[in-house]
């Protein structure tokens, strides 16, 4: 328990002075001032970008498809019964798009009571425009996302889940086949009779292996989340707290705050004894998954947090394997209450920017498309900015629709948040993480 209170604080650490040398090497002052600052920047920023990218979220990607993998199978073939795990699958869902929804709607309250974008004027959105232009290649990737539209996402999310070739996708890393796969065959594996203890052992004695294997990994969280909060701190500065688009992030981190401090911990409260002597404080749980939630500040990545999320539930939560085995790979995959908050409020903003009007039925649409748009999010840093272009073009095809007069909202018009989509990112990710780890608890009190 001690070496968890050290390793917390050195995380801890390392978030503040990452964020201390990524401001410093942001500071055009503080670079002038030094001989061949250019060399060094770029040499620190390199530095940064290996040590964090490179080592840190290698180790932690190395290890999500074998751990999806085999915690899903130990997960499915611990509950043995066909219809119990029908109840936990259902349940689960239940869970997630409840809470996605309650996400949804406390960021349309909050967006809808402040008005953010009505503050951004005419030039502000054509230098956002322009800028955003010269990135050729992210015009691209979301006009692409653009023009699938919300059926494609949904197609692209079942084409996923059912792959022509699973050593394909586990080749590229996608977590959603893998999760269909582990689950059908663990439901076989509990058919064959006694012969399936080998299979069962095998499977429980490497996911025993993978989580020593991730407890060696998160020893050098302090470090990575250090270079990772430099490496985008130092390309983005701290600035843009005070520009002029502050006010739409004090909106979308006051809407995380809320669901991760206030809502998610009394749905937990509600539906959970979080405790082992059966109290039920949930701030209990969450300083118990603070390693979790510290490292996807610093990861930007629910599938990348996954080993230290499993790691902690498992281990210090009190979560069981059968439990944790099902939801957390499953929702680090299409739980996504932060995601589904922040794309919810950067829609009416922009909105609210390009003088949009919206009506009830276009909020409530928006609530529900932003909903299955987080769902089809990947768990990658900057997912949610990708599948947000597709509530914008539900919200223009309903509004146009109502009257034919009114200007769509540009793609183009999402320069405006792109500059400090990274530092939302952040928080967004946290949330993501520990509404997984809720749910994980709530199931495995009502379902195991």
């Amino acid at each position: 328990m001690r070496s968890s209170w050290i390793l917390t604080l050195l995380i801890l650490v390392g978030l503040v002075l990452g964020t201390i040398a990524g401001q410093l090497l942001y500071d055009p002052e503080f670079n002038l001032s030094q001989p061949d600052s250019e060399h060094a920047h770029t040499t620190a920023l390199a530095v940064f970008d290996f040590l964090g990218n490179t080592i840190f979220m290698g180790l932690l990607k190395m290890m999500i498809i074998p751990l999806v993998a085999t915690s899903v199978v130990v997960g499915v073939t611990s509950v043995g019964d066909f219809r119990k795990l029908g109840k936990i699958g259902g349940w689960t869902l239940v869970y997630y798009v409840s809470t996605m929804l309650i996400a949804v709607t406390l960021g349309l309250c909050l967006v809808t009571a402040f008005k953010p974008g009505a503050k951004i004027d005419e030039q502000r959105r054509a230098e956002a425009e322009v800028g955003f232009s010269q990135d050729t290649d992210k015009v691209e990737a979301l006009t692409a996302k653009q023009q699938e539209g919300l059926m494609g996402a949904v197609r692209g999310l079942v084409s996923q889940i059912i792959p022509l070739n699973i050593v394909a996708a586990a080749a590229k890393g996608q977590p959603l086949p893998i999760i269909f796969f582990s689950i059908f065959f663990g439901v076989v594996v509990t058919m064959i009779g006694p012969r399936n203890r080998i299979i069962i052992d095998f499977f429980n004695a490497t996911f025993e292996v993978l989580m020593k294997m991730v407890h060696a990994v998160i020893w050098l969280a302090p470090v990575g989340v250090f270079a990772l909060l430099a490496w985008t701190v130092a390309r983005i500065g701290l600035s843009v707290f005070a520009s002029a688009i502050s006010t739409y992030m004090f909106v979308v981190l006051l809407g995380l705050g809320i669901h991760g401090l206030i809502v998610l911990p009394l749905i937990l409260k509600l539906f959970a004894k979080v405790g082992p002597d059966g109290s039920t404080n949930p701030y209990r749980f969450m300083k118990q998954m603070r390693q979790a939630i510290m490292t996807a500040i610093g990861t930007d990545s629910s599938s990348a947090t996954l080993p230290v999320t499993m790691e902690c539930a498992t281990e210090i939560g009190g979560v069981s394997k059968q439990s944790a085995g099902f939801v957390l790979p499953l929702g680090s995959t299409i739980n996504m209450d932060g995601t589904a908050l922040y794309e919810a409020v950067a829609v009416v903003f922009l909105a609210q920017a390009y003088g949009m009007q919206l009506g009830v039925a276009t909020l409530v649409l928006i609530a529900i498309t932003a909903t299955l748009a987080a769902v089809g999010a990947a768990g990658i840093p900057s997912a949610g900015l990708v599948t947000m272009v597709i509530v914008l073009d539900a919200v223009n095809s309903n509004v146009i629709a109502n009257d034919p007069t009114v200007s769509p909202i540009p793609v183009a018009a999402i320069g405006l948040i792109i500059g400090v989509d990274r530092i939302l990112d952040m928080f967004r990710t946290a949330v993501n993480v520990w509404g997984d780890a809720v749910g994980a608890k709530i199931i495995d009190r009502f379902c195991t």
